[in-house]
């Protein structure tokens, strides 16, 4: 609680301090479950080589089990790899960059995906776009995070427009997907971490995607209509300092 001493700058700073310490015993936390998660794992992998010839029906019921356990076991792997990128707290690195490049880099990662699930993926991309401040890598993650969050909202094909244009003071990035799209208690919570609607999803994907685009000093809002689809807006502050025209399409 903040003090009548204490300003607002010492009140914000004192809370992402202790934000800090609870993300590091965290991520401590997950790093010791992660030790014996891959001694579990490696002695699945031995028991399974075990029983990879037996002929038995209790040979065979037993195999089949070892795999259940080896499928939670990786399970478990993924979901405390997400929670440890989640939890990082992250200094970027950030320099001027030009977000068409960006999006063409993740577009073309994720071109090979996108002809095998029957999706067309179109972009629109403004050719006068200023440049912005970004930490190309983090950048890379949280944009192709969404990329296949979209791909997952499309399990029978579709279409994904991709856009970008001037907004105001910055630069506006938009993903649109003609999937099931969300009803409005869905939309509202899809950034809050472990809230997930996939079988055996994080939960953490959306909320990391969102972590990144604000450390960027960005905001990303969704919006969704069931039966029409999902839109993520992502709005990037352009510095006064930096030269216009020079976010021009790759």
């Amino acid at each position: 609680m903040t003090t009548p001493a204490e300003t607002a700058d010492e009140a914000n700073r004192r809370l992402v301090d202790q934000y800090t310490e609870i993300a590091r015993l965290a991520g401590g936390l997950a790093h010791e479950i992660k030790n014996p998660l891959s001694t579990i794992r490696l002695n699945m992998e031995l028991l399974a080589e075990d029983f990879a010839e037996t002929n038995t029906p209790q040979g065979r019921r037993a195999l089949a089990k070892i795999e259940v356990v080896q499928r939670e076991c990786q399970r478990l792997q993924d979901l405390l790899q997400n929670f440890l990128s989640y939890t990082k707290v992250r200094r970027l690195r950030r320099e001027p960059a030009n977000l068409n490049e960006q999006v063409h880099r993740v577009l073309g990662f994720f071109a090979p995906k996108a002809a095998e699930a029957g999706i067309e993926v179109v972009d629109y991309l403004a050719s006068d776009l200023p440049s912005v401040l970004l930490d190309r890598e983090a950048f890379h993650g949280a944009l192709l995070n969404l990329v296949l969050n979209a791909e997952q909202a499309m399990p029978g094909g579709g279409q994904l427009v991709v856009r970008t244009y001037p907004h105001g003071d910055s630069v506006a990035l938009d993903l649109i997907d003609t999937g099931g799209g969300m009803d409005p208690k869905t939309a509202a919570q899809v950034f809050d971490a472990f809230f997930s609607t996939k079988p055996g999803g994080s939960g953490l994907g959306l909320p990391t995607a969102r972590k990144i685009i604000e450390a960027h000093d960005g905001q990303i809002t969704v919006q969704s209509e069931q039966g029409r689809g999902t839109k993520f807006s992502i709005r990037l502050p352009v510095p006064p300092r930096l030269p216009a025209g020079d976010g021009g399409q790759a």
